[in-house]
């Protein structure tokens, strides 16, 4: 049986709570490379993940010199994203970058274009369009149950759950706050399900008006209001070419009751759909409302060509390794991830001139 060498990029969070536990559900997968600017954090996942003979790296430009390893998982601030994954490959190596694609349009274009060129494996970490209720509503919209989907909410709302660690509240590192770290999440379930990438015109509208707070009741702790200098809540309205409209809201920070993260609503002409309480879907059958609830604790088959079932960030990693080992398709594409990327930018544009954004 033949090993993937696998080699990291960035050992932090992101890195030790999805991306490195996710490969041990994989046989075909080893571990060999671990770079973090911290050194202590690479050896620290080298000892928890890596093999007998795995090196450390603080630059990884040296990484990436190892002609052996053929896929790398690129898990740093937004910042990086870009760069670090079209030099991985053009030096010959597939790549899972984490979410968001990139910091700005432009970068996630020629991302893009790096791997057109390059003919490498790249896609990115939405790793929610694998969750049980996710592939259940993305069938329901396949089979054209809910007729033609013109109105959509983008749901990514916390009341007080900012995060006060890593990079998150610096705008230089991550390029925004909520919108592009759980508002990406929120926008890429939308899209998919809808089945539509042709953005016509973006609006948006973001806010900082709670991060000079203090004695903010924050799950993770106060903030410090010297550190939070991204938005604490934006929203955006993006209508498509082919005139159907989607609402997306995000926030770390919110004074609302019904908090809800990663979830998408459509509502098509026969029929609509939400995420709330599992799945519903809702319509008129007899001339009589109806809402009907499926079971989402059943088995059921692999829906995607090589998923090995599990937690969404195993699917998510079977599915990259099985388009490395057996020529699969990757489900989220790059093409895809990069329209998420390009509109989270305009409803930041949008939001800094007071006009909307249109799209050529």
């Amino acid at each position: 049986m033949r090993k993937i060498r696998v080699g990291i990029i960035g050992c932090g969070g992101i890195a030790n709570g999805k991306h490195m536990p996710s490969l041990r559900s994989i046989k075909e997968v080893e571990i060999v490379a671990f770079c973090d600017i911290i050194k202590e954090r690479a050896e620290k996942a080298r000892a928890d993940y890596g093999t007998e003979d795995a090196k450390v790296y603080v630059d990884y430009k040296e990484l990436l010199k190892d002609e052996t390893i053929e896929a790398v998982h690129v898990c740093t601030p937004n910042r990086s994203h870009s760069f670090i994954t079209i030099d991985a490959l053009h030096a010959g190596k597939n790549v899972l970058c984490e979410k968001p694609m990139a910091k700005t349009a432009e970068e996630a274009r020629a991302m893009v274009k790096a791997a057109k060129e390059t003919g490498k494996i790249l896609t990115i970490g939405y790793q929610n369009r694998y969750r049980n209720d996710s592939l259940y509503m993305k069938s329901v919209c396949e089979s054209e149950e809910l007729g033609d989907i013109y109105f959509a909410k983008a749901h990514a709302l916390r009341r007080r759950a900012v995060p006060t660690w890593g990079v998150f509240l610096n705008e230089y590192e991550q390029g925004g706050g909520p919108l592009i770290d759980i508002g990406t999440h929120a926008l890429d379930l939308t899209l998919w399900m809808m089945n539509n990438y042709k953005p016509k015109m973006v609006v948006g509208k973001t806010f900082k008006k709670l991060n000079e707070q203090k004695d903010t009741g924050n799950a993770w702790g106060d903030w410090d209001p010297a550190d939070f200098t991204v938005e604490d809540s934006a929203f955006g309205f993006i209508v498509m070419e082919n005139g159907a409209v989607i609402s997306l809201e995000s926030s770390w920070a919110l004074n609302i009751l019904d908090g809800v993260e990663a979830q998408t609503t459509l509502c098509g002409t026969k029929a609509g759909i939400d995420m709330k309480d599992g799945i519903r879907i809702n319509g008129v059958k007899h001339n009589r409302q109806y809402i009907e609830k499926p079971d989402l604790n059943g088995g059921g088959v692999a829906f995607f060509e090589g998923s090995t079932g599990g937690k969404p960030e195993e699917i998510e990693a079977s599915i990259f390794y099985n388009a490395i080992l057996n020529g699969g398709e990757v489900c989220v594409k790059p093409e895809q991830a990069c329209v998420v990327t390009e509109i989270l930018e305009a409803i930041y544009e949008s939001s800094k001139t007071g006009k909307p954004v249109y799209f050529n």
